[in-house]
């Protein structure tokens, strides 16, 4: 079994599209679809999504909720930490070694929690 894929809600489509699109970047995650009340990017391995909530109320982060990213190297967790912070993420713990992992955690527009990890 492998993970399908993420979907975090957002309030802001716009802002939220703007942000995941500068924090993929860089990578092999592209854009392959973008309509409605959802934006989705994919790569080989998993699909991530923004989406504005079915029932109409405002989105809202999950106390522990948060996405994993596994990344190639020290540097590219390092490197993406700084441009999270850059297109207005937040910082949840600075890049280091915690159990036994180079990690990093930040959280995007709308505070969803994501961890940088090698």
């Amino acid at each position: 079994m492998k993970m399908n894929y993420f979907v975090f809600g957002t309030n802001n489509m716009e802002k939220a599209v703007s942000f995941y699109d500068a924090f993929f970047a860089a990578s092999k995650v592209n854009k392959v679809h973008a309509q409605g009340r959802m934006t989705l990017w994919a790569n080989e391995d998993f699909m991530f999504a923004v989406a504005e909530p079915f029932d109409g109320k405002d989105a809202t982060n999950g106390n522990g909720t948060m996405l994993g990213l596994n990344l190639n190297s020290s540097d590219e967790v390092s490197q993406l930490y700084q441009k999270a912070l850059t297109l207005g993420g937040k910082s949840e713990g600075e890049p280091a070694i915690r159990s036994g992992r180079f990690s990093a955690y930040v959280r995007d527009l709308d505070n969803n929690k994501i961890c940088l990890f090698e």
